[in-house]
């Protein structure tokens, strides 16, 4: 399969492909939050796992939010937290709020998924913030969030 389509799933779902992106750090590590393919060109989705470092945003996330406001006005974003994050560096949560800050009026739509409460409280206390929608989802309704953040409807 092309990455980047989706594969049909059972009873008409659609799976998506985790693209699985490997960044050497001076040899000694990996990046903590990969690219989710399968989405529309104008959702940058990801998933993150472990504990998130300036790195990972760095590497992964602000080139693909960068590159998708290359070709869209306005740009949505599917972010979910796994069952293996950690946490998160001070130096990426600056980065987080940095890229959130700078393209504040090109959020369309903003799905977080996490069973995480500090994030889920965190998400919740900047809402008013948000030009566009946002929505936080429990990880067990990841699909739902999936199908939110390509949908049409608010």
């Amino acid at each position: 399969m092309m990455p980047g389509k989706r594969a049909p799933g059972q009873n008409g779902s659609s799976n998506f492909i985790l693209n699985q992106l490997v960044y050497e750090y001076d040899g000694k590590g990996i990046a903590m939050i990969e690219l989710i393919e399968g989405f529309p060109d104008n959702v940058v989705a990801l998933l993150a796992k472990g504990k998130i470092t300036k790195q990972d945003y760095e590497t992964v996330t602000i080139p693909g939010v960068e590159n998708a406001l290359k070709r869209h006005h306005k740009i949505r974003l599917y972010y979910e937290l796994g069952s293996q994050f950690s946490g998160i560096e001070p130096g990426a949560a600056w980065e987080d709020l940095k890229v959130g800050v700078e393209h504040l009026t090109r959020w369309e739509r903003v799905a977080m998924v996490t069973d995480t409460d500090w994030i889920k409280h965190m998400v919740n206390a900047f809402r008013f913030m948000m030009p566009g929608h946002l929505r936080v989802f429990p990880t067990a309704q990841a699909s739902e969030a999936r199908a939110w953040i390509v949908g049409s409807g608010a």
